[in-house]
């Protein structure tokens, strides 16, 4: 879709599972007429699927006599919507980065907010019994309870995802007349606060970053050229100042090659310097006639940087090794 390779990290599913998760350990217990003494534990079956089919299945057998998978108390929840989340987008060019391994790494942008709208329903044939599973769910939610989730595994990173309860809703369904089976039904509407994540991408670790700076003709800054050697007289003298004195140019002369080559790098102009302009030392009184400009800038300073150890990865702590290389060194090799 929209021209991407094909990915499914499940967001959706753990979600739905870490909902689900935490009432799935809800137990009932049933007490002598002395209301202290334990009788009878069971524990709270769970399911996932819309009220209205449980509901079907549970009215169906009044008299609870078919599967056991009907049997009252239990509890259901469903997944009834999902809303983007503007209040908590992040800047789309944020990344999240994790190790894959000593050469590769893997990297995904930010996920998206979205709300996810959950419905709980309780069924009971008493209301003793939906009271006490009520109260051993309330009183975790103030409103929100807030479960971490391993949504991403190979970014190595867990979420925390807040659950808010919204609402709390009793009803009673009779089955026939009010002499015959009734069910007290609780429902309770949820919102968690989560997200969805795009593709987790994977790529080379960056060993060595290489940044040069260049002095550009265009601002007048230094050029590069290239002399007719063999008609020319003399040799500049590094650091001296030099001019075209047809056309008023000045400048100092940053390198010049001394052999056939014929290249000469000038700085300091006050114009560009142009083909055929005779360019005279003002120390050495040397002389020679541009034949050529070359319309590269030139590097003037070269740094090359490296994490030190040069085999951290991206979960590693690591510092960084810098090179620094500064004209005229570097000036005529570009």
């Amino acid at each position: 879709m929209l021209g991407n390779t094909p990915f499914y990290n499940r967001t959706i599913r753990k979600v739905v599972v870490a909902f689900g998760t935490i009432f799935n350990d809800i137990q009932l217990v049933r007490y002598t007429k002395d209301g202290l003494t334990a009788k009878e534990v069971t524990k709270v079956p769970l399911s996932y699927g819309a009220k209205e089919k449980y509901i079907a299945r549970i009215t169906s057998d009044p008299n609870l006599t078919k599967s056991i998978s009907t049997i009252l108390p239990r509890i259901s929840f469903d997944l009834v919507g999902m809303e983007y989340d503007s209040n908590r987008k992040q800047m789309s060019t944020l990344q999240n980065f994790a190790a894959n391994n000593s050469t590769r790494f893997n990297s995904q942008y930010a996920p998206i907010p979205y709300n996810f709208e959950f419905s709980l329903s309780i069924y009971v044939r008493n209301t003793e019994d939906g009271t006490q599973i009520l109260e051993q769910i309330l009183p975790f939610f103030t409103p929100d309870f807030t479960v971490t989730v391993d949504f991403i595994s190979r970014m190595d990173q867990v979420y925390d995802m807040p659950i808010i309860l919204n609402s709390v809703t009793p009803s009673t369904d009779y089955e026939g007349d009010f002499s015959t089976t009734r069910m007290i039904m609780w429902d309770l509407t949820f919102t968690a606060k989560s997200y969805i994540w795009p593709a987790v991408k994977t790529s080379k670790i960056i060993r060595q970053a290489n940044t040069n700076i260049y002095m550009d003709d265009r601002k007048l800054d230094a050029q590069k050229v290239f002399v007719n050697y063999s008609t020319g007289t003399g040799v500049y003298t590094t650091g001296e100042d030099v001019e075209v004195v047809a056309r008023g140019v000045k400048g100092e002369v940053i390198y010049f090659s001394n052999n056939s080559n014929g290249i000469l790098v000038v700085g300091a102009l006050n114009k560009n310097l142009e083909a055929n302009d005779k360019v005279v030392g003002v120390y050495s009184n040397a002389s020679y006639t541009i034949t050529t400009i070359d319309k590269n800038p030139v590097k003037v300073l070269s740094i090359i940087t490296t994490p030190d150890p040069i085999t951290a990865n991206a979960n590693s702590a690591y510092g960084f090794d810098e090179l620094f290389t500064e004209w005229p060194d570097t000036v005529w090799t570009n």
